[in-house]
């Protein structure tokens, strides 16, 4: 007699860890630009330009861009931009370079000071998160490969629930769009400064593709043609949507994208007229996909047979389950009083990001906490420094339902920023309010007793005589027709023929009538 098997591939989570670095350097100011009187805003991205697994650790090289808008002394704005290469090594107990690798990283903090007016410090703490899966195939049987007049043997099965990875790759989406200046607005002289932020990232699968939508958020400052014409700024939202092809991609399945700008780029051109009114936005997405596929499979828990004894073999297998896959909104509010002492006038932008700090678990669900990183940039009454910027930090908690988390769960979480406004709300206070988005997976490891194999052997002919012929039977809390219908070698066709049984489960307490049967 033989079982029919199935080969169940899995990807398992073999190890994860992380590692913060300091990036630390100075700067001079080149000959071409002026002397700096005071640093308003710093920002940064680190760019990973390399990844090498090996055995138990993973080697990465890239850099830190940033960008520092400063006052000069005789008045006026310059942008300092520069980079710190850094070439780092993260240990991960058990990997070898045949391993899955997802790597992410964020920038948890940047400061820049000046040292004097030609010299800048920079300094930064980069976070970097490693998660290595390995490909596995675990053996379990599903049914019995029946031969002619086996119809006695009876089998049991029950519904296995598993996740695997069913895709996983890195690519890009390009976002290209022309910003106009409104006619209120000076031509552009010269760009001093620009930021760049997604809100609202959305991404679903589609059966062949991944459907992306979402907000790019662009804030620039620019110097205007003419004498004595004010610091000129303009934001704008552009809404982008498209389909990126990913043949395994299914709509039924889990996704867990991560995406961060990998690219952007602004640059001042000239309109139809030949005016430098225009601002081409070229920027790039880089998106870490992985799409989990969950499937339920029905597997051998028992088989008996009226005619020979069978000994079923089990072994220990090792599964992955989803528990939840959730996406959490969180809102923040908090009023920030400005350091600045003259009148503010207007709050030329708001930006933030979102940096979880601690993830705790707690009964079935996940206790989310961070900071919102609020950066805002206003207009003040002083002619001479009209600028100024301000930083908050707005800490925020909540909880992502996991029934059945525990500390063996292995956790995800993408933290998001859906909106963000800073409104004056009278004297030098502001409301900033905004919209945390967490999109969390929670794995489970599951171990589970696999039927492998099966040993049969003739009946034992004085243990079956010993059994009652026909016997009344009260059914216990814990019984089922199952192992009723085993322990008196029948089947359960036959006691709910007998009994005039439902297709419905017995209930304790109930009375049956059951018939012994020989093969």
């Amino acid at each position: 007699m033989e079982l029919m098997k199935k080969q169940i591939h899995m990807n398992r989570i073999k190890g994860r860890a992380s590692t913060q670095i300091t990036l630390d350097d100075d700067f001079i100011v080149p000959d071409t630009m002026d002397d700096m009187a005071q640093v308003l805003l710093s920002t940064g991205d680190i760019l990973v330009e390399a990844m090498k697994p090996g055995a138990e650790r993973v080697q990465i090289r890239g850099k830190l861009d940033f960008q520092v808008l400063y006052r000069k002394e005789e008045g006026g704005l310059q942008t300092l931009a520069g980079s710190i290469p850094f070439d780092e090594t993260i240990n991960v107990t058990g990997l070898n370079d045949r391993d899955e690798i997802t790597l992410t990283w964020e920038l948890e903090d940047l400061t820049a000071d000046m040292i004097h007016s030609r010299k800048l410090g920079v300094k930064a703490l980069a976070g970097f998160f490693v998660q290595a899966e390995c490909l596995t195939e675990e053996t379990a049987a599903v049914d019995v490969d029946r031969r002619e007049n086996e119809e006695e043997i009876q089998v049991k099965k029950s519904p296995l629930e598993l996740a695997s990875a069913a895709a996983r790759r890195r690519d890009t989406f390009r976002i290209q769009e022309v910003l106009n200046l409104p006619a209120n607005k000076p031509n552009v002289d010269r760009l001093l400064w620009r930021e760049m932020d997604l809100r609202g990232v959305n991404i679903r699968p589609m059966d062949g593709s991944l459907f992306i939508s979402g907000e790019l958020m662009i804030f620039l400052l620019y110097s205007g043609e003419g004498e004595n014409v004010p610091v000129q700024w303009l934001e704008e939202s552009i809404p982008f949507s498209g389909e990126i092809p990913l043949s395994q991609a299914l709509e039924e399945q889990v996704p867990m994208v991560h995406v961060r700008l990998a690219h952007r780029e602004l640059e001042a051109k000239p309109d139809y007229d030949g005016e430098m009114r225009e601002f081409g936005a070229d920027v790039v997405l880089e998106l870490d996909i992985c799409l989990y596929q969950e499937e339920e499979t029905d597997i051998l828990e028992d088989v008996y047979s009226t005619k020979e004894e069978l000994k079923p073999v089990y072994e220990t297998a090792e599964f992955q389950q989803i528990l939840a896959k959730n996406v959490c909104k969180c809102r923040v509010a908090e009023k920030v009083s400005l350091a600045e002492r003259r009148p503010v006038l207007q709050i030329l932008r708001s930006s933030g990001s979102v940096k979880l700090d601690e993830v705790t678990v707690e009964e079935d669900s996940l206790l989310l906490e961070g900071v919102l990183q609020v950066s805002l940039l206003y207009l003040t009454s002083d002619d001479g420094a009209p600028i100024q910027a301000e930083e908050a930090a707005i800490p925020f908690q909540c909880h992502a339902a996991a029934a059945g988390v525990d500390e063996n769960s292995v956790y995800q979480v993408i933290p998001g920023l859906e909106q963000l406004t800073a409104v004056m709300m009278g004297g030098n206070s502001v409301e900033v309010k905004g919209v945390v988005s967490l999109d969390v997976l929670v794995q489970e490891p599951l171990s589970r007793q696999v039927m492998t194999g099966l040993e049969s052997q003739p009946l034992d002919l004085l243990k079956l005589q010993k059994l009652p012929g026909i016997v009344g039977y009260i059914v216990q809390p814990e019984d089922d027709l199952w192992s009723i219908a085993k322990k008196f070698h029948t089947t359960i066709d036959t006691v709910r023929r007998a009994n005039e049984l439902s297709d419905g489960p017995v209930k304790p307490g109930q009375k049956l009538i059951l018939v012994k049967e020989i093969g």
